[in-house]
């Protein structure tokens, strides 16, 4: 019990942050104390925290990435590209959504949900203004496809990079198995968002007067090698981590090399009180899977790969998210599976908790975020309005794309 209480308070600091202190300000001593008092072990929190080791490194790297991007102006660009498709020869609201959704979509599965958060939410809603249309259906699907549509690739969230080595699989593989539940999942969120925010999407987009912006042509590259050097990594024996660093040192380089950046900048950009936190609540929830929560939900969770199994799994791991969070819910059932679950499971598993993330506040660290990231550009962040979306998205979400995994697996 005394575990859990450490858990909860850790995670109810980090999803209200008072005053803006960093997540790890309660869940480093947290895990600090679940030593002391014996909770865990420390050979099994040392355990647990180098497991966790090259977890943490690749998602630092993909944390300078998306800073590098964003300074090179790949996002402004990205919206830009967007907003011209979509205004271009009369183009209607429902084009210019669409593209922005699609963009979105894509920017969470190729880097990460914190890309999609922080760089292109800001971008999108400065572009809705330019083009006199409301920014609030774009501001709402960022933040939702940041949850649901991180389910394509290893990188594309930290519950995806935390899974991944448990699946056994490699990157093409994951992301083969991932990429019809993925596409059933954006577009049903489309069609769910087109018809939520149909008073909104009304106003057809005018011409943007806003100067050009230059394609970053060296930021394209290094990160399309980049992705290459992630989807060949299984085939080339090279672990996808050293392809993150490597797209990381050289896109931050070249970032600094134009001035577009600072040392510090790239150095802050990696959120080391973030990674600490992540480390932190690994040795938690190591404390939670070793007493009796753990043993409880070791025997909830089904062993088979049938559609059953796959949705009941899926529909615990978005109760799961939604009580304690994602990311210790994915630790939580990756610990209740065990070493020797199907694939499929796992993988319904972060459908689950990704997608379900959408359905409360408390689902995803980077809902309070984008809360953030919307206020300070003036935009609408709504409780009830994100809640009522997740409860009219989440449900046929999670069916559908559950469904479709077990189609293709």
């Amino acid at each position: 019990m005394s575990a859990v209480l450490l858990m909860a308070a850790a995670l109810a600091f980090a999803v209200w942050r008072p005053r803006g202190l960093p997540e790890a300000t309660v869940a480093v001593p947290a895990a600090v104390l679940a030593v002391v008092i014996g909770a865990v072990t420390l050979d099994r929190a040392f355990a647990e925290m180098r497991a966790l080791a090259s977890t943490v490194i690749i998602l630092a790297a993909l944390l300078v990435l998306s800073h590098a991007c964003g300074v090179l102006g790949v996002f402004r660009w990205l919206s830009q590209v967007i907003g011209a498709a979509g205004s271009a020869n009369g183009g209607g609201p429902t084009r210019l959504f669409a593209l922005a959704f699609g963009g979105a979509a894509l920017t969470t599965a190729l880097l990460n949900l914190d890309a999609t958060v922080v760089l292109l939410t800001p971008v999108l809603i400065t572009m809705a203004r330019s083009l006199q249309v409301s920014p609030r259906p774009m501001g709402y699907a960022t933040i939702g496809l940041a949850n649901s549509a991180s389910t394509l690739m290893p990188v594309s969230n930290l519950t995806n990079l935390l899974a991944f080595a448990a699946t056994g699989l490699g990157f093409i593989q994951f992301t083969a198995m991932m990429a019809l539940p993925w596409v059933v999942t954006v577009l049903i969120e489309f069609l769910i968002y087109r018809v939520f925010f149909r008073a909104d999407l009304r106003v057809a987009p005018q011409r943007s007067a806003a100067e050009p912006v230059h394609a970053p042509i060296p930021a394209l590259v290094v990160l399309g090698a980049t992705l290459v050097g992630f989807a060949l990594s299984s085939t080339v024996g090279v672990e996808p981590v050293w392809f993150a660093v490597a797209g990381a040192i050289v896109l931050s380089a070249t970032a600094l090399r134009a001035h577009r950046t600072s040392l510090r900048a790239v150095a802050s950009a990696t959120t080391p009180l973030f990674l600490l936190f992540v480390l932190a609540l690994g040795v938690l929830v190591a404390a939670i899977a070793d007493g009796g929560i753990g043993r409880w939900v070791g025997e909830i969770v089904p062993t088979g790969s049938g559609l059953l199994s796959l949705l009941t799994i899926a529909a615990i791991g978005a109760v799961a998210a939604n009580l304690i969070n994602n990311i210790p819910a994915t630790l939580l059932l990756l610990a209740a599976l065990g070493t020797q679950a199907d694939p499929p499971l796992i993988l319904a598993m972060l459908l689950g908790v990704n997608i379900g993330s959408n359905l409360t506040y408390v689902g995803s660290l980077a809902n309070l975020l984008w809360r953030n990231v919307s206020r300070s550009h003036d935009a609408e962040a709504s409780v009830a309005r994100f809640s009522a979306l997740g409860l009219l998205s989440v449900p046929p979400a999670i069916l559908a794309s559950v469904t479709a995994l077990w189609l293709v697996t």
